[in-house]
């Protein structure tokens, strides 16, 4: 296998990576973890093996595959330094979402180890893994895993995430292209160990965390049809935010080949979805309490659920507690005290001194709690070593602690207890046993479970002594910022602003001079709501939502496009195919009488075109097409009678709809008709005043007046903005003109009023009737458009042979401009196609062999 060194990535980053190998050996497990330190494998490019999946899997049931940066497991070097002792490390969330999988579901998990393994040992140590562990881990180079992890995820995106803009070299660090190619390569790397193991038709896999959030693509592009979801455990930031990211595309890209991504709160998933829209134009639907993104026919379900905590483990440290002496000597030291408590990593967002200053202004404005109250903070190490510089934050703690204990300290009495060493979780158990109060100051995180962890160890085991009273009834209090995860889950905590030292200061007043009762009350609250959504309800949730999503993968037909992270599968109906020119051709040719239905924008002419008249080419392919006696040919579109007349007046013989059929013309030298029934628009006089007013209050808005119509777009206006104006005007203009002989319908960055009988697809209805009455009963319809508007020809097209208007030896051509779900059967991909596909016919038309009469 040949290897190529990562230093090189320049191309990998700019999303220019090669097509993922060709598929294993089946076989039921993985042999052995082929990794060649300081390289990046590339397997074969073998475009063919991309865009399918359909190989038969070995396995028979399904199975999940977790992925994260670390693996679940301690690594401990032997005390001979010959080889590792593992075992699995019990505080990792990632070993209890088994407990929310079917007994029979098996787990394997990939990620990377907290140490460094000597090349040599690195197939043994994974066989090792593999065996005892179902674990498969990813060997990082140190010098990739430093610019990986230490710098791009801490550096750049865990700033990012928590609001923290690089607004100089000392705050949050600038963009580093070298550090996004290290992350590239990492995630690829990743990728390649799922591959090895992966069986892609029953698999799961399920993506942890900002550390991997390209590797969807990566996998992706290697199996169309692979059930991936991705869950972001950190905050994702408002759009605002994250539209700084240099790479803000290729990550955002990259997220949307999961089949369902999550997040803790309606906040952060608020924001990607703002993200998606501002961006890419997406918007997102409800439906029946699910909420999901229709991208390229593929349906991306959003989910909104924060993580719980594994009670059995905190359970089991209480029962140990019991016959441990730590809770009887914090309850000796902080006798006749109360005690309010933090726990927090010391991590720049965690708010740590804004905690203190709050404790301060507490013991000043509330002198009765001096020489009564604590606060103990216990400081966890930072996590990595590559985040923010944490030193003046920590001389800022110290200078605090120092401050607040010689103002208000005495003898036997320090109002802070300030802990910063490491501290187990029986010691931390122990801690919230005796804890009143349990205080969250954090200005930024993603969940923080301190809060789910502190009402369990109050609540305490049945028949213990080590409950929150030896036999009162259970209570805890909880002060907890509004800035994290776990916040709008807790609706009984006092919820604080923690930049607001002075209203923190009051809530935790509050908190501890509340009375036993309440205190009570909201405990048994919060305690139903831990126990009932711990880890296991999380998983087993998300997993649910994962089999949804992916509930039609494998009726759908899936093929890949694009190239590097602008790579995404479209996913769409079996029966809808690109159409073929061989195929209209031969059709066309049998044909006697022909219905031809154009759509003028984004069909014949390009969407975005500066110039709107038609090319010589496309007037020319028009003329000869309509100038055969055997055809009718239509221009159908939204636009006015007057603009269409003017660029379509070469044709002499087109028949032109123009405002979605409201005016008809047969040809060029016959008069307009109205197909309403009332010439009366004084509606007009009532939805203008409406849309003014809308108008006047969306920048970047205009209304454009037709003589059967009037339209507002917003396609300058700001995307969020304009799409809730658009939808507040659309209940509006109903409710004004409900009495009114108009349809009020919303497209494409657009509100549009129209008479109730102007439709594109009554204008198919039309002339399908006209040519059966004059003894031509269309045996040949082609019909072509590219919006919502085309839809309703199609709609009637589908339907015109069950209703008599086309015999069921009509050859049938719906077809779309783009691939995306339609009700049409046909694609073409873009206007290009379209001219080359009408010239196709054109020049059967020219030929003498249409007036052959075959072999009738």
């Amino acid at each position: 296998m040949q290897s190529r060194s990562y230093t090189n990535l320049l191309e990998l980053a700019s999303g220019n990576f090669p097509v993922m190998g060709r598929e294993r050996e089946k076989r039921k497990m993985m042999p052995r973890v082929m990794t060649v330190p300081g390289s990046i494998t590339e397997l074969d490019d073998d475009q063919a093996s991309s865009v399918t999946s359909d190989n038969q899997s070995s396995l028979s049931m399904d199975r999940m595959i977790l992925v994260a940066n670390q693996l679940p497991l301690k690594a401990k070097r032997r005390a001979d330094n010959k080889g590792w002792s593992f075992t699995w490390d019990e505080d990792s969330l990632l070993l209890r979402l088994k407990d929310g999988f079917p007994d029979d579901m098996e787990v394997l998990y990939v990620g990377s180890l907290n140490v460094d393994v000597d090349p040599i040992e690195q197939d043994d140590v994974a066989q090792v893994l593999l065996d005892r562990f179902g674990c498969v881990p990813t060997f990082l180079p140190p010098n990739l895993m430093e610019k990986y992890y230490d710098g791009f995820c801490k550096k750049q995106l865990w700033p990012l995430f928590h609001y923290m803009l690089p607004f100089s070299a000392d705050h949050g660090g600038r963009f580093d292209r070298s550090m996004w190619e290290a992350y590239v390569a990492a995630n690829k790397l990743f990728s390649q160990k799922v591959i090895e193991v992966i069986n892609p038709e029953d698999d799961f896999v399920w993506i942890h965390d900002y550390h991997l959030m390209v590797l969807p693509t990566f996998l992706r592009r290697r199996f169309n049809r692979l059930r991936m979801g991705f869950f972001l455990h950190s905050p994702f930031p408002s759009s605002e935010i994250y539209r700084t990211l240099p790479v803000r595309e290729e990550i955002l890209k990259a997220l949307l080949n999961s089949d369902l991504i999550g997040f803790h709160t309606f906040d952060y998933a608020r924001h990607f979805l703002s993200c998606c829209s501002r961006m890419f134009g997406l918007e997102y639907q409800s439906k029946r309490g699910y909420i999901g993104l229709d991208y390229y026919g593929r349906t991306v379900g959003i989910k909104i659920m924060p993580v719980g905590i594994y009670m059995g483990q905190i359970e089991s440290v209480m029962k140990l507690a019991d016959k441990e002496w730590r809770v009887g000597e914090l309850k000796q030291q902080f006798e006749g005290k109360t005690v309010l408590l933090g726990v927090d990593d010391m991590d720049v967002f965690k708010g740590i001194n804004l905690k203190l200053l709050a404790m301060e202004q507490m013991l000043k404005v509330h002198p009765s709690w001096q020489g009564r109250a604590v606060l103990v903070q216990i400081a966890n190490p930072a996590r990595g070593k590559g985040g923010i510089d944490l030193e003046e934050i920590q001389v800022e703690i110290q200078e605090s602690c120092k401050r607040i204990n010689e103002q208000f300290g005495k003898p036997g009495y320090q109002p802070i207890v300030y802990i910063d060493t490491p501290l187990g979780i029986n010691e931390r158990v122990a801690y919230y046993t005796i804890a009143e109060c349990v205080v969250v100051s954090a200005v930024r995180d993603g969940m923080n479970l301190t809060p789910y962890e502190y009402i369990v160890c109050r609540e305490g085991i049945s028949g213990s002594e080590t409950g929150s009273d030896l036999s009162g009834p259970k209570k805890s209090m909880l002060v907890v910022s509004e800035f994290i995860g776990c916040s709008p889950s807790l609706s009984g905590a006092i919820r604080v602003n923690p930049w607001n030292v002075e209203a923190t200061a009051e809530a935790m007043n509050e908190a501890i001079s509340m009375s036993d009762s309440e205190k009570q009350f909201r405990h048994e609250k919060h305690y139903r709501y831990v126990s009932t959504h711990n880890v296991g309800y999380w998983s087993r949730s998300f997993l649910q939502d994962m089999e949804r999503t992916c509930a039609d993968h494998f009726r759908k037909r899936c093929w890949g496009i694009g190239l590097g992270f602008g790579f995404r599968v479209v996913s769409l109906d079996p029966n809808f195919r690109k159409l073929s020119i061989d195929d209209i051709v031969t059709a066309y040719i049998r044909a006697k009488n022909r219905a031809i239905l154009l759509d003028y924008d984004g069909t014949v002419m390009p969407q975005n075109s500066i110039i709107k008249t038609p090319s010589r080419e496309v007037i020319s392919i028009l003329n000869r097409l309509s100038g055969d006696p055997n055809n009718k040919v239509f221009i159908v579109s939204g636009r006015g009678r007057e603009s269409l007349s003017k660029a379509l007046a070469p044709c002499k013989k087109l028949g032109i709809a123009a405002e979605h059929g409201y005016y008809m013309r047969w040809s060029g030298d016959l008069e307009w008709e109205t197909c309403g029934q009332s010439s009366d628009f004084g509606w007009m006089q009532m939805a203008e005043p409406v849309m003014k007013l809308y108008t006047e209050s969306t920048d970047g808005s205009s209304i454009e007046t037709k003589e059967s119509a009037l339209v507002w777009q917003y396609r300058d206006a700001d995307p969020g903005f304009g799409f809730a104006q658009a939808k507040e005007m659309l209940d509006h203009l109903e409710s004004v003109l409900a009495n009114e002989p108009v349809a009020v319908k919303s497209g494409q960055y657009i509100v549009e009023v129209k008479p109730q009988e102007a439709s594109k697809g009554l204008v198919a209805e039309k002339i399908f009737t006209s040519m059966a009455e004059n003894g031509k009963q269309a045996d040949f319809v082609l019909c072509i458009g590219d919006d919502r508007s085309d839809e309703d020809m199609f709609e009637i097209i589908g339907n015109a042979i069950s209703r008599n208007m086309l015999s069921v030896n009509t050859n049938v051509f719906a077809c779309t401009v783009g691939q995306k779900p339609s009700k049409a059967k046909y694609y073409l991909d873009d206007t290009s196609e379209v001219i080359l596909m009408l010239e196709n016919l054109a020049d059967a038309t020219d030929s003498p062999v249409t007036s052959d009469d075959d072999s009738e």
